[in-house]
This record gives C-alpha cells, structure tokens and sequence, in this order.
C-alpha cells in the first residue's frame, strides 16, 4: 500500500504520531524514509480536512530536532566506535566513504553543516550522530539543530501543502486533460536533465585531462 494511502486510513493523531516517530529516528541516525513519510503527510493534510498542516508541521519539526539532539549525545558517548558499529550493521548508509564525505563536510562548514544536512538525505541521517562524534560544542549543535529542524520540516510541510491545494483545485477545473499535460511535461524535463547530466560527466573527465606519470626512481 502506498504511504499517503495508508495514512489516510489512521487517525490525525496518529498521522502526527508517526510523522514525528519516524522523523525523529532517521535523525537520530537510523535509516528511515523521513522524508517520503513527511511529504506523504503534507499531500494528505492538503486534501483532508481532519490533518492540520500546522499541527503536523510542528510534529515534524520536534521530531527532527528531538531526534538529533539524542543521536547528538549517543554519539558524543560512543564515539568512532559507534561509527564502526552502524558501518557494520548499515554498511549501505554508514559506510567508511559516507562517514568521510559528511565528516569532510563538517570540518569544512562546522555548525553550517549541521543546518544544511538537514535538506540532504546522507547528512540528515549523519548529522546529530556525528556533531557528537567530533565534539561539536553543543551550544553551536543545538542552534544549527533547532533552525535546521524547524526550516526544513515547516518549510516542506508548507510547500508541499499549498502545492497539493492548488493542484487539486487545478485538476477540478481542467480535468484529467490536464493531468496528463502535466505529467508528460514533468516526464520531458526528467529525461531532458538526465541527457544533460550523462553529457556533462564526460566533458569533466575530458576537462581534467590525463592523470600525470609517476616520477621515476
């Protein structure tokens, strides 16, 4: 069953309850699709009148903050150790080239990466686990934790709410011609970004040119 479609089959409470649950642990470092159950929630709360965008927009946002403030503490407790640990038992997400990406980025941009991590799938999931790791003062955690949270929790609740809201009044006036115009545009720009993307790896390969001899002995 599709995600939107299963919440519409539960309570309000139990939309927020699961929004926030959900949230809360993929910030605390475990793998979940917070991001697939956030969006499904605000399409939901935009065509039903018994889910608040603001409730759940709240829930979300506690949820995110909440979370990275214990994967925060675990990891300021366990350490490297602990990265080592989740590298073994989510070797897909904590492998030893992720853990040197989010950790490059966070000595690059310090309480910023915090903040920013929040909008990419790898850093959310790195971001209170890792501050902690590396000892991030917690008052610059917890800043970047709190507005990072909040901006992109609230934020994506409204976008997505008021995009659901003028597409359904959208499709009430224009019917399913409509709809199939949009998709097939939506399906266009995909295809045409992805030719894009496939030409340009080989331009940067070609720009970087050949890799220079080692030095003889």
């Amino acid at each position: 069953m599709h995600v939107q479609e299963w919440l519409d089959t539960v309570p309000a409470a139990a939309v927020y309850a699961v929004v926030g649950l959900v949230i809360g642990l993929e910030s605390l470092g475990i793998p979940l699709p917070g991001e697939i159950i956030l969006v499904s929630a605000a399409l939901l709360s935009s065509q039903h009148g018994g889910v608040d965008p603001l409730v759940l927009g709240a829930c979300a946002s506690a949820g995110a903050v909440i979370g990275d403030s214990i994967g925060y503490a675990i990891g300021r407790k366990g350490g490297r150790p602990l990265l080592a640990w989740l590298g073994g038992k989510f070797p897909r997400h904590f492998s030893e080239g992720h853990i040197a990406t989010a950790e490059r980025s966070f000595q690059k941009w310090g309480m910023w990466a915090v903040f920013f991590g929040r909008f990419v799938a790898l850093l959310r999931i790195f971001a209170g686990p890792l501050a902690g790791v590396l000892r991030m003062p917690y008052w610059k955690f917890l800043i970047a934790n709190v507005l990072g949270g909040i901006v992109w929790a609230g934020g994506t609740t409204a976008v997505i709410y008021y995009v659901g809201v003028v597409a359904e009044s959208w499709l009430k006036r224009f019917s399913w011609l409509g709809l199939v115009v949009a998709v097939g545009i939506g399906v266009a720009s995909m295809l045409v970004l992805k030719r894009k993307a496939k030409r340009a790896v080989p331009e940067q390969v070609a720009a970087a040119g050949p890799e220079p001899a080692p030095a003889a002995d």
